[in-house]
């Protein structure tokens, strides 16, 4: 399990009986309809569903960039539910990582710079001997002075991933994160997804509409009109 990662309890992240409303009267939509789930430490979780099936909303909603109309949910043993902004920021950038389809980089910066920018930014502490070992993992260790133009598609997904990871998440989610690449990267990003749950322990959960980057993960969650339909720990 990852060093630096909060508490004992055995579950990354949970969601109890979360339903998410937009809108109201006639023209509400609920995007998500008590839905429960668990995710414990160490797991590589895929979501999966079809377009407007609730899937990027559950997400959103576990990860704490959106708040559920009604229900609980945890991440690392704390209701985030219950916080306020300020508390949510604190808590994201203690404990949750992401990794979008977009590769979010900065064009300016190095891929060393782009990785640390999260840990300068909330004033942490670099820990060089994780920084060095996560970018030799995620293969970047003859690319950390390049800037993402110098970077292939595959490469700079694998900056971000980096950038996520170093700072010791408790739980990274993954939004389409192989979206945007051809299959030769969309596997090499994969792998590292899969690597990452296995050599640091690290708890993923990976939205995806494609059943090939659903298989590398440890579990799929089958999402249709705002519940879960299927639920199948793979491997």
């Amino acid at each position: 399990m990852l060093d630096g990662v909060a508490g004992s309890v055995s579950t990354a992240v949970s969601a109890a009986d979360v339903t998410r409303r937009y809108g109201s009267g006639e023209a509400a939509v609920d995007a998500l309809r008590g839905v429960t789930i668990d995710i414990p430490r160490g797991q590589f979780a895929a979501i999966m569903g079809p377009s407007g099936s609730g899937k990027s909303t559950l997400m959103h909603v576990l990860a704490g960039l959106d708040q559920p109309t009604s229900g609980t949910v945890r991440i690392a043993g704390e209701d985030i539910t219950t916080m306020n902004d300020a508390q949510l920021t604190k808590l994201r950038r203690a404990h949750v990582g992401f990794v979008f389809q977009a590769f979010n980089l900065l064009p300016t910066l190095t891929a060393e710079e782009n990785i640390l920018l999260p840990l300068q930014l909330a004033g942490r502490q670099v820990d060089r001997a994780w920084y060095d070992a996560v970018v030799e993992r995620v293969g970047l260790a003859d690319r950390t002075t390049h800037r993402p133009s110098q970077l292939s598609g595959g490469q700079q997904q694998r900056v971000a991933a980096a950038r996520a990871l170093v700072s010791e998440p408790t739980v990274l989610f993954a939004d389409e994160p192989t979206g945007n690449l051809d299959s030769k990267s969309s596997h090499e990003v994969l792998e590292l997804l899969r690597d990452a749950a296995v050599s640091f322990g690290q708890t993923t959960v990976m939205v995806t509409h494609d059943t090939d980057a659903a298989a590398a993960a440890d579990r799929l969650i089958h999402i249709e009109d705002g519940l879960i339909v299927a639920d199948e720990v793979t491997k």
